[in-house]
């Protein structure tokens, strides 16, 4: 409660006057582009400590998969600037794209730049390079292959940290396009039977396609998701997907290199931007007439999904389990981490006692408080391995709460290799904070901004 009411001030502070609503509060507001880098500033990222340095880093093929980092006796600070990429876009009531921001925070930036783009929510002011684990450490962030061709002599140059679990949005939105196609039907029946077992995948199994994304959306499972890309082999339908994006205009979507025969392998060639993530949520969320329309000139509107998917789509979002990076109900009630976007916690995941347990985790603390308190929605899907925190996803306002309507997506090399300096030990029987509670002071932040500006 103290850290809501400490951003309620920033945010009051920050709007420069009386916080109305509508075109009044707009006109008095500091420009979203000006107040996103500000805040990224104000949390000091670089504060947070490292509990594997340079010598103790760990890549793996399957990112997910790789061990766990444990924590260090004496953690050392962070040897340098981390690497942020968060995109907001404003929505009107309807879901039509009303204004935008995209911040960059990095070795190079390290206070954040803010990154142009066109009326099209478009741009081609960065160039945007494939994550390295090493790399980051060792060559001062600067990434060495490219995602986007052609960017030779942008501005500026960025090294897009890997998507972790997030990319589970590129896996769902290929695999309802196969359904709108007549391809498949959600309740198909698969058999994932993988010519090899990846310790990220597991063994063979067998469900509809439904069960398999919604345990892919909802349950962030890795298995499932493995089986779902296979499916996407087996359909020959990858590189149609990584065309479709390209088609798009979300250029910076590219789930490549993954494994034909077990739906895995799982690293850095499979990449994503926080505004084309943001841009494909906006196509989820469904507003109506052109979206944007493509560098190549053709209109993107919802219709490059059906109703029924973008429905089916938000509910699974929607019912997401793992509220724990830029928003963290799961969390309700303790002093650490701070509270993030106030949203509703789907039922699904609360018992008897009002605790949350997801796949097996327990939360611990009873979330019927903030579910009382919640003042929004948040269909999103987080991600996090080492040295990946992600969370992207479409925040709307409760009834007669404060009315805002946006999308926010926030990709970061700060995962659970990295805490805040003091941070308290986990409640036994509970799982751990994963990321660093200033992801949530972000999150706490933009969204009273949002809900001043109306």
């Amino acid at each position: 409660m103290r850290t809501r009411r400490l951003i309620a001030v920033v945010v009051a502070g920050l709007l420069a006057g009386p916080m109305t609503t509508g075109a009044g509060a707009r006109a008095s507001a500091p420009p979203l582009d000006d107040f996103l880098r500000s805040t990224m500033d104000g949390l000091a990222f670089q504060e947070v400590l490292d509990l594997a340095p340079p010598a103790r880093s760990v890549a793996s093929l399957d990112k997910e998969a790789a061990p766990r980092v444990k924590a260090l006796a004496d953690p050392q600070p962070i040897s340098q600037q981390p690497q942020i990429d968060a995109t907001v876009l404003e929505l009107d009531g309807d879901g039509r794209i009303t204004g935008s921001a995209t911040v960059l925070m990095s070795p190079q930036y390290p206070n954040g730049v803010i990154v142009p783009v066109d009326d099209n929510q478009h741009t081609t002011a960065v160039r945007w390079r494939q994550w390295d684990d090493a790399g980051w450490y060792a060559n001062h962030a600067q990434g060495t292959i490219d995602v986007v061709p052609g960017r030779e002599n942008a501005p500026l140059d960025f090294m897009s940290p890997y998507p972790a679990s997030v990319l589970k949005l590129m896996v769902g939105f290929g695999v309802l396009r196969l359904v709108d196609q007549g391809t498949i039907a959600l309740d198909d029946t698969y058999a994932y039977e993988p010519a090899t077992i990846s310790s990220l995948c597991g063994p063979a199994s067998r469900g509809t396609i439904r069960d398999y994304l919604d345990k892919s959306l909802t349950e962030s499972s890795n298995a499932a998701s493995c089986a779902l890309i296979k499916m996407l082999w087996d359909h020959n339908a990858v590189a149609g997907l990584n065309q479709s994006f390209q088609d798009l205009g979300l250029e910076t979507l590219q789930l490549k290199n993954t494994n034909p025969v077990n739906g895995g392998r799982w690293g850095n060639p499979v990449t994503m931007s926080s505004l084309d993530t943001a841009k494909l949520l906006a196509i989820v969320n469904g507003g109506p007439g052109t979206l944007w329309t493509t560098p190549a000139g053709m209109p993107v509107t919802r219709d490059v999904l059906s109703d029924a998917s973008r429905e089916l789509f938000l509910r699974e979002l929607g019912d997401q389990g793992w509220n724990w990076m830029l928003s963290t109900p799961n969390y309700c009630g303790r002093d650490y981490p701070a509270a993030g976007i106030p949203q509703r916690v789907a039922d699904r995941w609360i018992g008897p006692d009002g605790k949350v347990t997801v796949a097996g985790s327990a939360f611990g603390q009873d979330v019927r408080p903030c579910n009382e308190a919640a003042e929004v929605t948040f269909a999103h899907k987080p991600g996090w391995v080492n040295n990946t925190g992600s969370d992207a996803g479409i925040v709307k306002s409760l009834p007669g709460k404060a009315e805002r309507h946006y999308i926010i997506a926030v990709f970061s090399n700060l995962g659970d290799q990295y805490q805040d300096p003091g941070r308290p030990a986990t409640p036994p029987g509970t799982v751990p904070v994963e990321y660093t509670q200033k992801f949530a002071q972000l999150g706490a932040a933009l969204d009273g901004f949002e809900a001043a500006r109306g």
